[in-house]
């Protein structure tokens, strides 16, 4: 069941983008080729994108034919602001890609873009699939919609619509397909079975003996209302084995199939569009799923409420990667474990900030959508301690994550708190305490920070006020909540559980008059003066 998969060359990924890229000569209408031509067509653009399939030492496609790219570029529409509504007025159906010929991810995608072209006019689709360089013909681009590069916008008789598909070359043709009227492909010998297991890493198997019925009606509206994934339909148990061997004999039955070690999940709820659809969510991503800047959007809209991630290098993921693997079969659909490569800045850098952890070893980490909570694996990464971390992920009995900086050595007249100490120092204290929240790119942070460092000043000495200061970006705790900086808080000894927000733009002897009016007469310098409400 399982299928390898070949690592595409990057050179050659870039050296396809930019041959994509290259001015096409003017644009000819596909039903004006002969067929004879169309085959030939076809079938070099076929070894074209072949050669993305294959691992070769030197630098793919540098000997590729100028003819031959020549005819590659026929298969998909190159709009301009001349031709663009042409094409597209012309055309029921029109796929259209934006790109910029700079950005990364439009050379990644563009490739794949090109086979789904490829397989779709195998099929006899009537799709016609378009790109545009949106940077260089801007008016046809605000015409058509195209905004931010890449992006898909699809046409129906010159109306736009949105894209909601996938990336992938595979995820493409399917969304494709279901959108020009075929959500379902229906397989009646063990040989189409066979050649459908070869086009498909992830799918969707209804098994019905009429193809009819209120549970078959409800499996098609599934098929229409699911973009990503393809459908296919059975009324034969031995072309059902074929897909996969453990399905048994029902009256009906449905199950996904993927190409990996777990590779059959059989649907046991009620047939009804939501339950199939819900079924699909939480069981179409891998059993570990790798996180790219392509299926970002789709990982983090998953309705799994729990993400488990790893962030390690390439190298220790595979040496971790089975015993993820194994926690994830355990817990599957109640936890989406996701691997992020620590070296990729734009994926893993965020997170591990959010975390305030360096990542000079394999990161464990948890999210829960629910409440917003964050968890981390502190203890070493071993299969007893990840499953124990898992468990209380499920069973509501892990503690929350709150970043901190070391505890402090050195304390000043303003006192240094981090994550670890606020309990203790501001809430477990008797003391009253004046806190200045902050963080380091406040642009207003600098000057509170002066005045808070005088106020402290004067009242040195004083046994019942502590001044403290906390970096809010390096460190967190459940009782301060705060966004805006610099935020000034004065936790009154008598009730820590409702501190009182201090103006900023408080003048120095307001804040004087504020402080004494808490901490009573053995403070120096008392002020007849009483804060207003409007300072507190």
């Amino acid at each position: 069941m399982a299928r390898s998969r070949r690592r595409s060359s990057p050179i050659f990924v870039s050296a396809i983008a930019v041959l994509l890229l290259v001015s096409s000569l003017a644009v000819q209408a596909i039903d004006a080729i002969a067929d004879e031509e169309q085959d030939q067509d076809l079938e070099e653009l076929q070894q074209l994108l072949a050669i993305e399939e294959e691992e070769e030492d030197g630098i793919a496609g540098t000997n590729l034919h100028p003819e031959v790219v020549k005819k590659a570029q026929g298969i998909v529409f190159e709009l301009s602001n001349d031709n663009a509504m042409r094409i597209i007025e012309g055309n029921e159906y029109v796929l259209v890609l934006g790109y910029a010929p700079w950005c990364p991810r439009s050379a990644e995608l563009m490739p794949r873009f090109a086979k789904a072209a490829t397989r779709l006019k195998e099929m006899g689709s009537s799709l016609a699939m378009a790109k545009l360089d949106a940077e260089r013909h801007t008016k046809a681009a605000s015409i058509l919609g195209i905004k931010g590069s890449p992006s898909l916008v699809f046409f129906v008789n010159g109306t736009a619509q949105p894209y909601d598909g996938g990336l992938a070359g595979e995820e493409i043709v399917i969304w494709a397909r279901k959108k020009t009227g075929a959500p379902v492909i229906r397989l009646l010998s063990i040989s189409s079975a066979k050649e459908f297991l070869e086009l498909h890493q992830i799918f969707i198997v209804g098994f019905f003996k009429n193809f009819e019925g209120p549970e078959y009606e409800e499996f098609i509206k599934a098929a229409v209302a699911e973009p990503r994934v393809q459908f296919a339909e059975v009324n034969d148990l031995s072309v059902a084995q074929a897909l996969s061997p453990g399905i048994i004999k029902r009256k009906h039955f449905l199950g996904l199939i993927k190409s990996e070690p777990e590779t059959f999940s059989e649907f046991v709820g009620i047939f009804k569009e939501g339950e199939i659809l819900r079924f699909i969510e939480l069981n179409k991503f891998p059993l570990v799923t790798t996180l790219t800047e392509l299926n970002s959007a789709t990982v983090f809209s998953s309705p799994m409420n729990l993400q488990l991630f790893l962030f390690a290098e390439e190298k220790d993921f595979k040496s971790l990667h089975l015993s993820l693997q194994d926690a994830a079969r355990k817990y599957k659909t109640k936890i989406m474990f996701i691997h992020a490569d620590i070296k990729d800045d734009n994926l893993a850098k965020p997170f591990l900030t959010l975390f305030g952890v360096e990542a000079d070893k394999p990161v464990v980490a948890a999210f829960d959508s629910r409440s917003g909570s964050k968890y981390l694996l502190e203890l070493d990464y071993t299969p007893a301690n990840l499953e124990d971390f898992c468990d209380g992920l499920v069973n509501g009995t892990a503690l929350p994550y709150f970043k901190s900086e070391p505890l402090p050595q050195i304390t000043g007249v303003v006192q240094k708190i981090v994550g670890r100490n606020f309990g203790p120092v501001i809430l477990e204290s008797s003391e009253n305490v004046f806190l200045e929240v902050y963080s380091p790119w406040c642009i207003d942070c600098e000057a509170t920070s002066k005045q808070i460092e005088k106020l402290a000043e004067h009242f040195q000495g004083v046994g019942n006020l502590i001044f403290g200061r906390i970096d809010a970006s390096l460190n967190e705790h459940p009782k301060l909540q705060v966004v805006i900086f610099p935020t000034l808080l004065f936790y009154p000894s008598g009730n820590k559980s409702y501190p009182v927000k201090v103006s900023k733009k408080a003048s120095f002897e307001a804040l004087v008059a504020f402080v004494n009016k808490y901490v009573g007469p053995e403070a120096k310098g008392l002020s007849s003066e009483q804060p207003t409400k409007d300072e507190l």
